[in-house]
């Protein structure tokens, strides 16, 4: 019987990833290939002597988050540079290096977590890590770099229902909000599948529908809408919406159903 290990051991060994951590980031991030097959379970066992490559050796961010906000940026034509920037639910820091990568003046990697910034970022003189900081309670006067240009969020085990009227405190005027949209965290619990993922493309709407009007609720309106690029660590699909205060831009025609069901074509199989 042919010996098998974790694929992102195997990486490891073959020095094709740095550390296990980063080799699964590589995997979710659907860079790994066996010949053309794309592997995207970082648990999958494989024989040892399975060949294996990643499309490009090395990550662009230290997170899967950097695509997801790179989607969104481009999408949603938010510019970034020359900005102060605030992450919230930063985690290892793909979206805050996304940010600094595409200008960012100053970034608030803001987390109720502890030492889960990665180590270049938290040495970064643009960046200002909050750990251990609930954004519940952030208020302006502990933003000691100026208030926040543009704001992105990807907050887990709680509802953007208690974000965005903490944000209505923070936010200029004329700025920006980048929201991913985790429906595992917004949907019922009774609505929640095994393993804590939501498949049912009515509840992702439903979803969407409550998060618009949680933002409405803050004196927010919905400018445009996407899916994330790829899923979440579960295997969730998540969406992308770009908010601004209410009566500022041009909101696009978003229809809600059709961004679920491209979503659905784009990311199930």
């Amino acid at each position: 019987m042919k010996k098998k290990k974790r694929i992102d051991e195997l990486l490891v060994e073959r020095e094709l990833a740095e550390d296990v951590e980063k080799a699964k980031r590589s995997v979710m991030a659907g860079m790994v290939y066996s010949g053309e097959e794309r592997i995207d379970k970082p648990g999958s066992l494989l024989p040892v002597e399975t060949p294996l490559r990643i499309k490009d050796k090395r990550l662009k961010y230290v997170g899967r988050g950097g695509y997801k906000l790179e989607k969104a940026l481009q999408c949603f034509l938010v510019n970034v540079s020359g900005k102060v920037f605030m992450d919230v639910g930063s985690s290892t820091g793909g979206f805050t290096d996304c940010a600094l990568k595409n200008g960012a003046k100053k970034c608030y990697a803001i987390d109720v977590g502890y030492n889960q910034l990665d180590w270049k970022l938290r040495n970064d003189p643009r960046v200002i890590p909050m750990e251990r900081t609930n954004f519940r309670h952030v208020t302006p006067d502990i933003l000691h770099d100026g208030l926040p240009e543009v704001v992105s969020i990807d907050v887990s085990f709680i509802s953007l229902k208690h974000i965005f009227p903490v944000l209505a405190t923070l936010l200029p005027k004329k700025n920006d909000i980048i929201a991913l949209i985790k429906p595992q965290f917004e949907a019922f619990r009774d609505q929640v599948g095994e393993k804590g993922i939501v498949r049912d493309p009515a509840i992702h709407l439903e979803v969407l529908e409550k998060v618009v009007k949680y933002a409405a609720d803050a004196s927010f309106t919905l400018v445009d809408l996407t899916y994330s690029p790829i899923k979440g660590t579960e295997g969730n699909i998540e969406f992308l919406a770009h908010f601004r205060w209410k009566n500022e831009g041009t909101p696009k025609e978003v229809i809600l159903q059709e961004v679920v069901r491209d979503a659905q074509q784009a990311l199930i199989q």
